[in-house]
C-alpha cells in the first residue's frame, strides 16, 4: 500500500468513528446531531479549520512531497472547525 491509500485509510476511520458517534448521540438524545455538525455553517469555524488545514498542509509539504499527508491536513482542518466552533459556544 501507498503511503496516500493508508491516509486515506486512517482518516475514513476516524470519519466513520465520528458518525457513528454522532448517531448514537442522535439515537439517546434526538437533536443532537445538529448541533454537531453546525460547524458546517459557522463562519468563524469554517474560516479556522481553512487556515488550519492550510498551515498543516504547507508544514507537511515542506518534510515532503507524499500526497497523503494533504488527507491529514484535511481532517485536522475539520477537526480544528468543530473545536472552534464548540469554543465558541460556551
Amino acid at each position: 500500500m501507498t503511503t496516500w491509500i493508508q491516509a486515506a485509510l486512517g482518516c475514513s476511520i476516524v470519519a466513520a468513528a465520528l458518525l457513528i458517534r454522532t448517531a448514537l448521540g442522535e439515537i439517546r438524545r434526538p437533536g443532537t446531531a445538529r448541533r454537531q455538525w453546525r460547524f458546517l455553517t459557522n463562519r468563524a469555524a469554517a474560516v479556522a479549520g481553512i487556515a488550519a488545514a492550510i498551515s498543516l498542509g504547507a508544514a507537511v509539504a515542506v518534510g515532503g512531497r507524499d500526497p497523503g499527508h494533504a488527507v491529514w491536513a484535511l481532517l485536522g482542518g475539520v477537526l480544528t472547525a468543530f473545536i472552534v466552533d464548540r469554543l465558541m459556544d460556551t
